[in-house]
């Protein structure tokens, strides 16, 4: 018959509920001798419902409870790496951080949790964004942080990680949605890559989670697949403008130094020929105040030294000569430049060791020798 079933009369215990001696629950020093004499009666090879309390089961009890304490302070030990901390919860509340080494902490009353706070973690993002231009780019990143604060790591937020991811998407379409589908793409992805980083390590210094963010990687940036032929189109223009600017740059840059050299090399030849002027005209009329200084002294003697320069200037100018008999009806002809080859072909070495001098006089006696000559058959034709 069960203990709650009318007219059993026992208690859960194992009690007479009808006896007034026996209420309530047994005593625990009682419980505790019945099972220490199934131990005896065990140990003594007896029947253990016996109920005796032998001493072979009073010396089983501090053996067990040694084996036990034994047991649980082995269990305590624990070995904390170099890229590690343990942040220790004594009853629930924080106690310490610990750093490596071998390590003790009472188990069942503190717990322990390993951290590995010098490992680079990475956490790969991707998502579609809304540029500040209204367009749509696609961007794939990853983050790179390490734990900074282990206790903050563990108490401060529940899941630290997925708040990192959440603050990652809100930070980077904080960042992208300022900015124009050109800088995202192309020219500005490094800044938006710091920027993010930059509102990220705000996010979670905000939050308290003890995560240090080193590096945020935009692995790529693209528009979306449907709209990737036009953009392509956009690209290959944006890329011919920029070659075509450069040739035009290239050319500049070639032909605008040499228009300024060719500018210079006019000025200076400008300058050299007024200077030339300038100074010839100065020495002409320098000459011509010493001209006319000897002329006032000789006027018939300068007079004919200037007739023999000049005619000297015009008949070295020319090569042949045509000279007028007077009294006579013919002209006589004087090639110079057929005596002066004669000259030089029949002795050269005078050209060479004497100079024009010699030549020119070997070239006058010649044209006294032929005027002579014309003369005397001039005074024969007359006399006949």
């Amino acid at each position: 018959m069960a203990w709650n079933e009318p007219g059993g009369g026992k208690d859960p215990w194992g009690g007479n509920r009808n006896n007034n001696s026996n209420q309530g629950p047994p005593d625990l020093d009682e419980l505790l001798n019945k099972w220490l004499g199934k131990l005896g009666g065990i140990g003594k090879g007896g029947d253990a419902s016996t109920g005796g309390n032998g001493p072979a089961a009073r010396a089983l009890l501090p053996i067990v409870l040694l084996v036990a304490l034994v047991l649980w302070g082995l269990a305590g030990w624990y070995q904390v790496d170099e890229k590690e901390q343990a942040v220790v919860l004594r009853l629930g509340k924080f106690h310490e951080t610990v750093g490596s080494g071998l390590q003790w902490n009472p188990p069942l009353i503190d717990r322990v949790t390993v951290v590995r706070v010098t490992e680079e973690r990475q956490y790969p993002a991707r998502g579609l964004m809304l540029t500040k231009d209204e367009n749509i780019v696609e961007l794939t990143l990853n983050v790179q942080y390490n734990i900074s604060n282990a206790r903050d790591f563990v108490l401060n937020v529940r899941d630290p990680e997925v708040s990192l991811q959440h603050a990652t998407d809100s930070a980077l379409r904080h960042v992208v949605g300022g900015s124009t589908l050109d800088d995202v793409i192309s020219v500005g992805r490094e800044q938006v890559a710091v920027s993010t980083k930059e509102r990220l390590q705000e996010y979670l210094n905000i939050y308290g989670g003890g995560i240090n963010v080193v590096k945020i990687n935009i692995e790529e940036a693209r528009p979306p697949s449907a709209v990737k032929a036009a953009y392509d189109d956009v690209i290959r223009a944006r890329e011919d403008l920029e070659r075509l600017v450069n040739e035009a740059q290239a050319y500049s840059n070639g032909i605008i130094p040499e228009a300024r050299g060719q500018a210079q090399r006019l000025r200076e030849e400008s300058e050299a020929y007024k200077s030339q002027v300038v100074s010839k005209a100065e020495g002409e009329a320098h000459r011509f105040e010493k001209l006319l200084a000897e002329y006032k002294k000789a006027p018939e003697v300068t007079r004919q030294r200037l007739y023999l320069d000049a005619l000297e200037e015009v008949m070295t100018n020319s090569s042949k000569i045509l000279v007028d008999q007077e009294g006579g009806n013919n002209l006589l002809y004087l090639p110079l430049d057929q005596l002066v080859k004669q000259s030089g072909a029949g002795n050269p070495a005078a050209l060479n060791s004497e100079g024009n001098s010699q030549m020119v006089d070997e070239i006058t006696n010649q044209v006294i020798q032929r005027l002579q000559e014309a003369a005397d058959r001039s005074r024969e034709e007359r006399r006949r």
